[in-house]
């Protein structure tokens, strides 16, 4: 029985993970081309625990402890301050294998993100609204595309995970709950 993986997270419970962290800040690895069969059941699995979430507008196979260079994204299907309508269906996201960024357009746009690596903060950051990613799909076909807006900051930021980057480490504003303020405090003094 197949079950679905958690998301890996740096905290829970105002506590550190520390294994899941060591997992999330490692680089990942290319995907050899063509494709293994163990690498069609990572991406497999990768999409499982992508359209399991209902509040998730992307994810990557770190977050699910996998060390392959694989992200899912939503290309459709947005409120508008960008969290997901809840209406996507299967054929509104895309997976990219080794995703590379080969142009990045336009005057970066600050805006709050969450993950679900770091729970319950949001940060501002700067992305790009237009970028052009070379890789591969889910089947090891070549993919050149080009993202605007929303989904283009979305493929950027799955695109940090695979390089061990999250949200905390950028030096934007950080939002917290208020009333978890010190715990919060405690977690991110180290960033």
């Amino acid at each position: 029985m197949n079950t679905v993986p958690r998301v890996l997270t740096l905290w829970q419970d105002g506590e550190s993970n520390e294994e899941d962290a060591r997992v999330l800040r490692a680089v990942s690895a290319e995907v050899p081309l063509p494709l293994q069969e163990e690498d069609r059941r990572d991406i497999k699995l990768l999409i499982t625990a992508f359209l399991e979430r209902d509040d998730a507008a992307g994810l990557s196979a770190p977050q699910i402890g996998i060390n392959k260079r694989i992200i899912i994204f939503r290309n459709k299907g947005f409120e508008k301050d960008g969290t997901p309508d809840g209406k996507g269906t299967k054929r509104d996201v895309e997976v990219l294998v080794n995703p590379r960024i080969t142009q990045a357009r336009g005057e970066p746009v600050v805006l709050a993100e969450g993950c679900l690596s770091c729970p319950e903060v949001r940060v501002e950051i700067a992305r790009y609204p237009e970028i052009k990613v070379r890789g591969y799909d889910q089947y090891g076909n070549k993919v050149n595309k080009r993202y605007l807006d929303y989904v283009a900051r979305i493929v950027q930021h799955e695109i940090d995970h695979l390089e061990g980057k999250l949200i905390v480490d950028y030096q934007g504003t950080i939002y917290v709950p208020k009333k978890k303020l010190a715990v919060f405090d405690r977690l991110l003094t180290s960033r």
